[in-house]
């Protein structure tokens, strides 16, 4: 009902989207999340879980995905920027092992459509972010796979600053390349 910019990407079944908002002298209202808006933008998921992070700048968390329960996401900010990022899984797929990046901010409100069978991370630019995100299947812990975040296989072109310091979990640092990936398959 035009209440929604959708913007498609270069990958099949990405798409960044931006709610209309409303404004005035109090401060501004928008829907980040109506079923019938967005079936009629082509997602048309059951959420079944929100989950929320807090990061400071230099954070780097991905590139994630579930491997026997995958997941669509929809994901936003809602205090600071990030840069994220979707890698195409999709067996199959014209564009596997593409990657599509866009910056996701408070100030612009901006979400992103991740679906299943795509890893997913993101960089932090503020000195903090919070990230919330819908996923349609729950987290199960040992469903976890990953890619390497530097990947040169991937080639993904992180806004790292001069004298960024990056910040990642042991295991983020640990994860196979895609091609090690498509080995295990």
């Amino acid at each position: 009902m035009g209440k929604l910019n959708v913007e498609t990407c270069e990958i099949e079944g990405l798409k960044v989207i931006t709610p209309t908002v409303h404004g005035d002298e109090r401060g501004y209202f928008m829907e980040t999340y109506q079923y019938n808006d967005f079936k009629e933008i082509g997602i048309d998921q059951v959420f079944v879980q929100d989950n929320q992070s807090a990061s400071k700048k230099g954070v780097l968390r991905g590139l994630h995905f579930q491997i026997n329960y995958p997941q669509d996401k929809l994901v936003r900010v809602v205090n600071g920027e990030v840069f994220d990022v979707a890698v195409d899984l999709r067996e199959g797929s014209k564009t596997y092992g593409k990657w599509f990046g866009v910056k996701l901010s408070a100030e612009n409100k901006k979400q992103f459509f991740i679906p299943k069978n795509f890893a997913h991370g993101f960089l932090v630019l503020s000195d903090y972010a919070e990230f919330v995100y819908k996923c349609t299947d729950f987290y199960h812990p040992n469903d976890e796979g990953g890619l390497l975040w530097n990947d040169p296989d991937i080639g993904v072109e992180w806004p790292i600053e001069e004298g960024m310091e990056l910040i990642q979990s042991e295991k983020d640092k640990k994860w196979p390349g895609i091609k090690e990936y498509k080995k295990e398959k």
